[in-house]
């Protein structure tokens, strides 16, 4: 399969390991990017039963 690409053993093991680390980059790049908006969604729906209660009490 691999001849029929042109590419030895070597190289696509090569590939597969770049990709890899590539992939984990973006993730961990794009998990550190909404990092912020999940926590404040976080507080906000943490927040959200005790305004209820203020409500209710008033």
């Amino acid at each position: 399969m691999l001849e029929e690409l042109g590419i030895s053993l070597s190289t696509a093991v090569f590939m597969l390991i770049a990709l890899y680390f590539v992939i984990k980059w973006a993730v961990r790049n794009a998990i550190d990017e909404s990092r912020h908006e999940i926590e404040q969604a976080v507080r906000e729906a943490l927040k959200e039963p005790e305004d209820e209660e203020d409500e209710e009490d008033e």
